[in-house]
């Protein structure tokens, strides 16, 4: 079972996303919150899986709510917004979330994402990848990330990752088998102490090993 908080400053919203969540057989709400600091505390108590989060909210939003959530937390945050705005998108996976989607998303589309963050991946569509690769060239990032003890293997992983690539188009361009990629992505997200992908294409850029041109 996977447990979700929602959290959302419209209650009518909020009972939608429950209501949503809870018809999955394999999904259940454990908790709400209507603004960040009220997230912050439900999720220390309730511990979830994933958290569903609002970004504009009163008071703490949801930007600062999952910066702070993931720097005490296991739980994956999955944004939701009706705002389609780049800002959000790179400011959401630098504060720590795993995925990021519309409000006006399928209600099967949603489910599958919580799913899909729930199991240690990103929600990383290739509109998203190609914003982070906007945002970058817009305002260059200092090298704060350093590869020391990446391979020269693993780099190269890193930089499909970086370009949205997927596990089976990692293993077509650079021909190796599932287990190889998987293993060299795992040992990635160690030596990066990434939480998951979506981090990792944080880390490619902000090493410079990554740029808006390359």
């Amino acid at each position: 079972m996977i447990d979700v908080v929602v959290v959302d400053d419209q209650a009518l919203l909020r009972g939608s996303f429950r209501v949503l969540v809870d018809s999955a057989p394999d999904l259940r709400v454990v908790g709400e919150a209507g603004d960040g600091t009220e997230a912050v505390s439900v999720v220390r108590s309730t511990s979830p899986d994933v958290v569903l989060m609002d970004v504009r909210m009163p008071g703490v939003d949801g930007i600062a709510a999952t910066r702070e959530i993931s720097s005490f937390a296991t739980a994956r945050v999955l944004i939701l917004t009706t705002f389609d705005l780049d800002e959000y998108v790179y400011s959401a996976l630098r504060a720590g979330a795993s995925g990021f989607l519309l409000k006006d998303t399928p209600p099967t589309d949603l489910l599958a994402a919580i799913r899909v963050v729930a199991a240690g991946d990103a929600l990383l569509s290739p509109s998203v990848t190609r914003r982070l690769v906007a945002e970058f060239s817009r305002t260059p990032t200092p090298r704060v990330v350093q590869l020391d003890g990446i391979t020269e293997r693993e780099q190269e992983v890193l930089v499909l990752i970086a370009r949205g690539f997927s596990n089976t188009e990692i293993m077509r361009e650079l021909h190796l088998s599932a287990g190889t990629v998987k293993t060299h992505i795992g040992r990635l997200l160690h030596k990066l102490q990434a939480r998951d992908r979506a981090q990792l294409v944080i880390a490619a850029y902000e090493s410079g090993l990554v740029t808006a041109r390359s």
